[in-house]
């Protein structure tokens, strides 16, 4: 079973920008922002009103209202994800299908109502659930019970790279022939005040344009000021290639390269010359057993944070050298926000139908570039053939992960 390779073969998605991946997609590719005034937690006082919501979810729809009440909001909208992704699979064998639930915060929400509980009435109004329902894996439980996954079904955290830390490990699993199929799920929820303000207060977010709150987002722009919070899921499907093709299943791409180093510099800002991050992108391609000449297409991380986009310029000239004008670059982040742990299975998915349609998202909002060097694809989606896209994930406390898809 060894040196299988490993297919794409569902996505889903749950967004600010739509509630199904398709949906997401049509926006992402038109720059069609997801960033608006927040209306689900009171920003009065706070010095960020922007942000991308899930707007328009019911729970009921994906499960009970008992299991409404019990999950946090993050493990909802993996829910959801994992359904479309999900759609028409059965495992040959239970026990070697698995299911990674990635996430940078959590179940905040949960946790924090459960603290407002126990500070206003007392011990005994704390919802026993929380002790179940509260921890990182909480979502890979529930959605292995649902799907009868009975392989390993784990929570992965590695701040704003979990959700591409789990794809990482899912390439690994299957290549090695511990896993048929892995269903991993990258989801987050942190529009809460807590995490808004504390954000805010260490410079991560931008304040936003009260009259153009979709502006608030400018990876490689000269004026950006910080990166915008959302919250949503996108999940992936992964087999092997021999399961896959015993199905007949549709193969949507390929996960063929995987690279992962830690900073160990800063537990907020990147190591400034973008070593550390162009260590895992050089690991991913050699993964792939391919060159940075392979690559047709750079999925930046891209977060409109100042430190954060000029380390990863640095680490892509590091990388690319002089080829790099010739690879375009783009950040979806800029018309979705950051879905924080979500942002790397989202990114992916995005890679494979960009791999698909024969088109490279826009960079919205890239009005004064200060990196020439980079081929930002600006302001319109691109026509382009590619067969191989590098996506980047970067994260609080020196996490990097990067990853190498291909079309099949």
């Amino acid at each position: 079973m060894s040196g299988q390779r490993a297919f794409v073969t569902g996505l889903g998605a749950v967004t600010p920008n739509g509630l199904d991946l398709s949906s997401t997609w049509d926006a992402v590719v038109a720059g069609r922002s997801g960033i608006r005034p927040l209306e689900g937690v009171d920003v009065a006082d706070l010095a960020v009103k922007v942000g991308g919501e899930v707007r328009g979810f019911d729970p009921l729809a994906h499960v009970s209202r008992s299991d409404a009440r019990r999950l946090d909001r993050h493990a909802l909208y993996a829910v959801a994800a994992a359904a479309e992704a999900m759609a028409g699979f059965t495992a040959a064998d239970p026990t070697r299908f698995g299911i990674t639930a990635a996430t940078g915060s959590g179940a905040v929400s949960l946790t924090q109502e459960a603290v407002r509980a126990l500070d206003a009435h007392g011990p005994r109004r704390v919802p026993p659930g929380v002790v179940v329902y509260g921890g990182a894996d909480a979502a890979a439980a529930f959605l292995s019970e649902r799907y009868g996954a009975r392989g390993a079904g784990v929570g992965t955290s590695a701040t704003c790279a979990s959700g591409a830390v789990g794809l990482g490990d899912a390439l690994r699993a299957i290549r090695h022939g511990y896993a048929d199929a892995v269903l991993v799920v990258g989801a987050d929820d942190c529009l809460n005040r807590v995490n808004l303000a504390v954000n805010s207060m260490l410079g991560a977010l931008a304040p936003g344009y009260a009259d153009e709150p979709s502006a608030a987002c400018r990876p490689f722009d000269r004026a950006r000021s910080g990166f915008v919070m959302s919250s949503g899921a996108a999940a992936l499907l992964v087999e092997s290639e021999e399961h896959a093709r015993r199905r007949g299943a549709d193969v949507l791409g390929e996960i063929v390269g995987y690279g992962v180093t830690s900073d160990a510099f800063h537990a907020t800002a990147p190591r400034p010359d973008g070593s550390g991050a162009a260590a895992a992108m050089r690991q991913a391609l050699d993964d792939a057993h391919l060159s940075p000449d392979d690559v047709d297409h750079v999925n930046a991380h891209g977060t409109g944070t100042p430190l954060n986009d000029a380390m990863e310029a640095a680490a892509l000239r590091s990388v690319f050298g002089d080829a790099l004008g010739s690879v375009p670059v783009s950040s979806t982040k800029s018309t979705t926000g950051h879905l924080l742990g979500a942002a790397g299975t989202l990114e992916a998915a995005l890679s494979v139908l960009a791999m698909r349609d024969g088109v490279i998202p826009p960079t919205i909002n890239l009005d004064d570039p200060e990196f020439p060097e980079l081929d930002v694809v600006a302001l319109e989606a691109r026509p382009a053939t590619s067969r191989t896209v590098l996506s980047n994930s970067f994260g609080f406390g020196g996490h990097n992960a990067a990853l190498v898809l291909r079309s099949v």
